[in-house]
């Protein structure tokens, strides 16, 4: 059972990057390269506690379709997602938000199970550990070019 760890500091306020963080329209854009949808649930806007998420992504040369929920939300200090359905056998990511030197520390804690046993065990040794913490790094990076931009003014032009 991996658990990646990524922090990434964030010249921004702290609420700022926690809506941006759960932002379903900006999570399409940050994950451009695996052409990732909403296809169910909450589709645009920002994901509220309680509420679900149905992504189509392709993932290693395959379409999947996968479905999370927000378990825990302390607006601005931390949400929990947590998959409903899909290719993992389960997982919790967690997304810490604390503010740190004028800006925000972002942390995300991404503890997955993978399937089929000592099969899936292989696969993260092989590759899949290094592609999650490689796809969580490039969607942090987009964020905090967001956040640190206008273009954050885009996504949440409703607040």
């Amino acid at each position: 059972m991996p658990i990646i760890q990524e922090v990434l500091w964030i010249d921004a306020p702290k609420d700022r990057v926690f809506d941006l963080a759960r932002s379903i329209d900006l999570h399409q854009v940050s994950t451009a390269q695996t052409n990732e949808r909403a296809v169910g649930g909450r589709t645009a806007g920002l994901i509220e506690l309680g509420e679900t998420v149905t992504w189509r992504a392709k993932h290693l040369g395959v379409y999947q379709h996968l479905t999370v929920r927000i378990t825990e939300m302390e607006r601005p200090h931390f949400f929990v997602d947590e998959m409903v359905k899909g290719a993992f056998k389960g997982f919790r990511h967690q997304h810490l938000f604390e503010e740190e030197k004028g800006g925000t520390k972002m942390t995300d804690i991404f503890d997955y199970q993978s399937p089929l046993g000592w099969l899936g065990y292989l696969a993260d040794w092989l590759f899949l550990e290094a592609y999650m913490r490689r796809f969580l790094a490039q969607r942090n990076q987009v964020i905090k070019a967001f956040c640190e931009g206008d273009a954050w003014r885009e996504v949440l032009h409703s607040k």
